[in-house]
């Protein structure tokens, strides 16, 4: 970015005070030299939690170079791929810190992935070794001979525990609640053994740059067939900068002996809480608070009652659950200064009522694989405008992009295109994806998000939705996030999708899907609801309630899932 002042870039002048217009995506040579200096500093801190075991950062340390001289000594260089395949347990950061100071590229595998997907990640990434837990290991089984996989480390989830509670979770989950169905992986070596192994072997500092790939971290596949974003090391030193230069009004990690107390309820292998949950914790000294299983919300509000938390992130259907709890008034959010909410839109009511339950109103943001993740977001202090997705992060710009190439006026929908040392290399042999999305011009390099958005007059940005969501009746757009943001506020509703479905007089209708919190709910009072808040052609011509809605593994709501249920009944 050049000539950075608030008339070229109208959202500068919302910045609190003290966060930097630009951050330095070159401050360190690698993550590595990141890593060290967070091991270093923050040596006694506790660094994760989970089930009720703390991990220090010295721990995190010496059992990722452990890991790291483990994978070493097993032939695997610089810039060999290897998967890791596990929900948020002990073991993750291990693996993932280990992999990176080994040299390697990360290749975050989803848990629920079905072995047809396993086997075009692995086979697609050309992953050579795999960290994966136990309850998966008849999935790869299936797969391994299609792929180039030959050095497997599996883990179980109690692992890392300590005795006897390691012996007790393994043995339930495997026996009682039958959640580890058999497999064969002759030569699979168990996690712990390669850290003991790891231990007695060398350690080789790989000389790595900060413009080689630390991840390939691999889009949902909602789009098509899933891509790999490939990110540098550069790309999210780049994310890690802005975050803590963003979070400095309210938590100034270098003023003093204050850790924040980060709740990982989303996924590390999810490129949102791989940066701003592990990744951040370098820089800050968190602690995060690993959720294993966050749909339990017994067990997850049990967690969360044994930490004054500081700071949360997840997505708008968590906090939505939380708050239908019945025991969430028995957490103590006395120190919550951040909530951040992305990975899809933030409904008012949900923002309001978390403001109302916590004291901290969730500042909503935007991001994607690809940007590493995040692209912008709401001021911690100021003008939060719920709603919105904020504006550009540091040394971020962000335009909106006319169908004819051409740039948008404000206040004109179009595509969200944005620049900055975040934005990824590629995607990972797919040259043709990338011409896709990747274009240039004399004010740099641009990404194209794929959805659409629109930008006011001070530079904040909304999401409109995704390109192809967009709902055409008679030649009307309509935009699923605002019947859902609409319906979120009816009574009765917990939660809703809306989606397109084939109409003969109009040519797309909408179609609603709905999870009652009151039983007495009815089509009729969601209708009369929708005449009262919405124009006509936006209202839902069908309504089909649910017990629950398809998510991912992060919780964000599957529209794609139920548009195909329709296509399949309608054949």
């Amino acid at each position: 970015m050049s000539n950075l002042t608030s008339e070229t870039y109208p959202w500068l002048k919302y910045y609190p005070k003290g966060v930097p217009y630009e951050i330095n995506p070159d401050a360190y040579p690698s993550l590595i030299e990141m890593m060290e200096e967070g091991f270093s500093k923050f040596t006694n801190n506790p660094a994760y939690s989970n089930m009720g075991k703390e991990m220090t950062f010295a721990e995190v340390d010496r059992l990722s170079r452990d890991f790291a001289a483990y994978l070493q000594s097993l032939g695997l260089k610089k810039g060999d791929r290897i998967a890791i395949q596990m929900p948020n347990l002990l073991q993750y950061p291990i693996a993932m810190f280990g992999a990176i100071r080994a040299g390697l590229t990360v290749v975050n595998t989803n848990p629920l992935y079905t072995p047809r997907e396993m086997q075009h990640q692995f086979k697609d990434s050309g992953a050579k070794a795999i960290v994966i837990l136990a309850n998966f290991g008849s999935n790869l089984e299936k797969i391994l001979a299609n792929t180039d996989i030959k050095h497997i480390i599996i883990t179980e989830i109690g692992d890392r525990l300590g005795f006897p509670k390691k012996l007790i979770v393994n043995a339930v989950v495997k026996y009682v609640k039958k959640m580890v169905p058999a497999y064969s992986l002759p030569g699979a070596v168990p996690f712990n053994e390669a850290l003991a192994k790891g231990a007695g072997a060398t350690y080789t500092r790989p000389q790595v740059s900060n413009k080689d790939l630390a991840f390939i971290q691999y889009t949902g596949g909602t789009t098509g067939v899933s891509k790999g974003a490939m990110l540098t090391h550069r790309n999210l030193i780049a994310n890690v900068e802005a975050n803590n230069a963003w979070l400095k009004p309210l938590i100034d990690v270098e003023a003093g002996d204050f850790h924040p107390i980060i709740v990982a309820a989303l996924p590390l292998y999810h490129v949102y809480a791989l940066t701003v949950n592990a990744l951040f914790a370098l820089k800050s000294g968190a602690m995060n608070l690993l959720i294993t299983n966050p749909r339990d919300l017994n067990a997850f509000i049990n967690d969360l009652k044994k930490y004054k938390v500081t700071m949360f992130t997840g997505v708008n259907t968590l906090y939505n659950g939380l708050l239908n709890h019945p025991r969430f008034n028995e957490i103590d959010f006395s120190n919550l200064k951040v909530t951040s909410a992305g990975g899809m839109a933030l409904q008012k009511v949900v923002a309001e009522r978390w403001r109302d339950a916590t004291g901290c109103l969730p500042a909503e943001g935007y991001g994607l694989s690809e940007t590493s993740p995040v692209l912008s977001s709401n001021p911690l202090v100021g003008e939060n405008r719920v709603g919105t997705i904020g504006v550009p992060w540091p040394s971020t710009e962000m335009r909106i992009l006319r169908e004819d190439g051409t740039w948008a006026d404000v206040g004109e929908p179009g595509e969200v295109c944005a620049k900055g040392p975040q934005v990824m290399q590629g995607y990972y042999n797919r040259s043709d994806e990338t011409a896709a999305v990747i274009f240039e011009e004399e004010s740099g390099r641009w990404f194209k998000t794929g959805d659409i958005g629109v930008r006011d007059a001070d530079g904040y940005f909304r999401i409109v939705d995704r390109k192809k969501d967009m709902i055409l009746v008679s030649g009307f757009n309509v935009y699923p996030n605002e019947v859902e943001d609409v319906l979120a506020q009816c009574p009765g509703v917990l939660e809703v999708a809306c989606v397109g479905v084939p109409d003969e007089k109009t040519g797309e209708g909408v179609k609603v899907y709905v999870v009652k919190k009151d039983p007495e709910l009815t089509a009729e009072k969601i209708k009369s609801y929708c005449r009262e808040n919405l124009t006509a052609y936006k209202c839902p011509k069908q309504i089909e309630f649910r017990n629950e809605l398809p998510k991912t593994n992060v919780g964000k709501i599957l529209r794609r899932a139920l548009r195909d249920e329709d296509v399949v009944k309608a054949k």
